[in-house]
């Protein structure tokens, strides 16, 4: 047999045994089974992590695209050294902020998700189990920015940078609701920081603490692009 064939033969037979081994599996095993699968083409890719990938689009496809060597601004390398030194701690801890139902209702409206858990006092009262009614998730997650001071025009987190660009979330979640009143802060923990073009891609585990409370709020990876 041809090494095409048995290629193909290999992969057929691997579609065919993964969706049989599924469909006998209880639903919880399913999930496990998938944050497995998940995990494994994560630690794959962090065994090649020597290789930056980017992706583009081609022919209305995502591809993936090797990084060329990047050369650093004296800015940049400086910022890149300090911020090494600085991985796995925790770099900043905001202030609190009160979320209040003006807050949660104005956020209701440009989003147009007017569910009754986040707006209707009374029927909170009555039929929601925090027995309140609670933030939005993407409205907690929407404070990440304000909550961990990077539009602080007076606080520049990285003053010699010309430009800063979220780029994006990893890993989102929202572990406990955030309760009509409750007062939340950012904890902020460094955890990448990789040289691209013109400039650093940081990344941060940020953790949305709650008052008074054990569980957090919402936790998430951000990434931030720095220009130089």
């Amino acid at each position: 047999m041809k090494k095409i064939a048995i290629n193909k033969y290999k992969v057929e037979f691997m579609e065919k045994f993964s969706f049989e081994v599924r469909e006998w599996m209880s639903p919880t095993i399913r999930d496990y089974y998938s944050l497995f699968i998940k995990k494994a083409h994560y630690n794959k890719s962090q065994i090649l992590s020597w290789v930056k990938e980017y992706s583009i689009l081609k022919d209305g496809r995502s591809v993936n695209v090797e990084q060329k060597p990047v050369q650093l601004s004296p800015d940049a390398r400086e910022l890149f050294l300090t911020l090494c030194a600085q991985l796995g701690q925790e770099v900043h801890v905001g202030e609190w902020l009160e979320i209040s139902q003006e807050r949660i209702d104005k956020f209701s409206d440009v989003t147009e998700d007017h569910q009754w858990i986040h707006n209707d006092i009374e029927r909170a009262k009555n039929e929601s189990p925090f027995k309140t009614t609670i933030a939005h998730g993407f409205l907690t997650l929407s404070l990440l920015p304000r909550l961990t001071e990077s539009v602080n025009p007076e606080n520049s987190l990285y003053k010699s940078a010309k430009m800063t660009v979220n780029y994006g979330l990893n890993q989102v979640r929202f572990p406990y609701p955030v309760k009509t009143g409750s007062v939340i802060r950012a904890h902020s923990r460094l955890i990448k920081v990789t040289p691209i073009k013109r400039g650093l891609e940081i990344e941060k585990e940020i953790s949305i603490e709650i008052k008074n409370t054990r569980r957090p709020g919402c936790v998430a990876v951000s990434v931030v692009r720095v220009y130089f």
